[in-house]
């Protein structure tokens, strides 16, 4: 049984006449996020020097936390125990966790094909481990460098002792469970752009067979949990009846009552308590580069009781090629369903996937580029494609230079700090540089998205398409 049969999850409010652009609103139980979104990448749990405060203060609606580097850091049964993520990293707004797949293929065959577009997406630490197992592979211990794949299990490599661990689909999804968060995603393979059409066309069937097993696996043990509680709390209203506590069985009868309408107004969860289903299941559409492969691919998941889609598999390596697919994939897939594409997230490739009708985007490089001194601008204040709307606040011309990172901004860090000023922290390499060029370049996308939005819902998209990438 789908988990919309509960609630809807996704609801379309504006659609554009001019291309497949859309608003939209996702409703979570922690709460609802408007698309066209933004999801910045919270690895381990955290945005990179980032405190969750913070995040909230930019605007944010949702995080994306690792499965792959929670399993291994501090451990799903950790955060479980300590009321899942959204208690554990004192966050109450929704959040997305990915499968812990493209972690655990990438850092196989990113050494393989020496792939940079594959390296460009990974962590600061997944990009050590490559280093790492690349040299002990020279060295003459080749068993180092891949993910191995028996039957439906998968072996890897720890990117943190090297330590050999073991993923199922099954694996992934009872991960996810415990982490709590309010998407979660099938595990699937992600494959290189460099691999061939057979090998694509091997993996694919793979990643159908086990999008299954997920969906098999969640449907029988997402409400595990809530089962057990409803059964303890029968047990205990037994006992009070028959201690003549009858008073206070009304009292909590009358506070679920309350909860479920203040739930109601907030636009949350409708129903009784126990109908509620804490996470939705995302089902990932691949096939590499492969037309044919993309277009079975969701053709596939078109037919399965996923709560939505997110589509995996693109690196950005030629836009042209990568929009034509996601055009044909959106085209298959139910319009309810809101397509989420996994590690996109320039401001073209934004723009470009929300007129290909993609509602939700996650990339770490806001705040991966703004370690390193790259700093977000609008296009008010130069930012053009030419300069990917950003420019190297180390150089040497910003030394004395009084201005905010944005003139036309009006984030907290831009109101309150000059270039000179976190030019010379990042240079010192201070952890304060790293926060505050990181919050301006997460509030770049926050803004990006609130402008695409109020495009849309104007009838003026094609107008701020053109106004930003010409």
């Amino acid at each position: 049984m789908s988990s919309n049969e509960y609630n809807k999850l996704f609801t379309i409010k504006t659609t554009s006449k001019d291309c497949k652009a859309r608003t939209g609103i996702i409703t979570t139980r922690h709460g609802r996020i408007e698309t066209p979104a933004f999801i910045p990448v919270a690895t381990k749990a955290s945005a990179k020097a980032m405190t969750s405060e913070q995040m909230n203060q930019l605007g944010a609606e949702i995080l994306m936390c690792n499965t792959y580097h929670l399993f291994l850091k501090p451990g799903a049964e950790l955060v479980e125990k300590m009321g899942g993520l959204h208690k554990f990293m004192n966050w109450n707004k929704p959040i997305i966790t990915d499968s812990g797949g493209f972690q655990v293929f990438s850092l196989g065959y990113g050494l393989v094909h020496k792939a940079n577009k594959i390296k460009s997406k990974l962590s600061e630490d997944e990009i050590t481990h490559l280093e790492r197992i690349d040299k002990t592979t020279k060295e003459g211990n080749k068993d180092m460098m891949l993910a191995k794949i028996s039957g439906d299990k998968v072996k890897f490599r720890s990117v943190y002792d090297t330590s050999w661990q073991e993923f199922t689909p099954e694996t992934s999804i009872s991960i996810q469970h415990k982490l709590g968060g309010d998407l979660i995603i099938a595990f699937d393979e992600c494959t290189s752009p460099l691999h061939k059409y057979e090998y694509v066309k091997e993996s694919l069937a793979r990643t159908h067979r086990w999008a299954e097993m997920c969906l098999a696996y969640h449907k029988k043990n997402v409400k595990k949990g809530e089962k057990e509680e409803e059964e303890k709390k029968g047990e205990k209203g037994k006992k009070e009846e028959k201690g003549g506590k009858e008073e206070e069985k009304g009292e909590k009868e009358k506070e679920e009552t309350e909860k479920i309408e203040k739930e109601e107004k907030l636009g949350l969860w409708k129903g009784k308590s126990e109908e509620k289903p804490n996470q939705f299941l995302l089902g990932v559409v691949q096939g590499g580069n492969f037309e044919d492969l993309r277009k079975e691919s969701a053709g596939f998941f078109a037919n399965k009781e996923f709560d939505a889609y997110a589509l995996g598999g693109f690196f950005g390596e030629d836009k042209q090629e990568m929009y034509k697919l996601v055009g044909i994939v959106d085209e298959i897939l139910p319009e309810n369903k809101f397509r989420h594409l996994l590690g996109i997230g320039t401001p073209e490739d934004i723009i470009l996937g929300v007129e290909q009708g993609i509602d939700t985007f996650d990339c770490n490089s806001a705040t991966r580029i703004a370690r390193v001194g790259y700093i977000y601008i609008l296009p008010e204040s130069g930012g053009n494609i030419e300069n990917k709307f950003r420019y190297r606040l180390t150089n040497a011309e910003f030394e004395y230079d009084k201005n905010p990172l944005d003139k036309n901004c009006d984030c907290w860090v831009c109101k309150n700090y000059t270039r000179a000023y976190i030019r010379h922290l990042l240079k010192a390499q201070e952890y304060t540089g790293y926060t505050l060029a990181s919050y301006h370049n997460l509030y770049f996308f926050i803004n990006l998205m609130k402008r695409i939005r109020t495009a849309i819902d104007e009838g003026k998209f094609m107008e701020m398409k053109k106004e930003w990438l010409g």
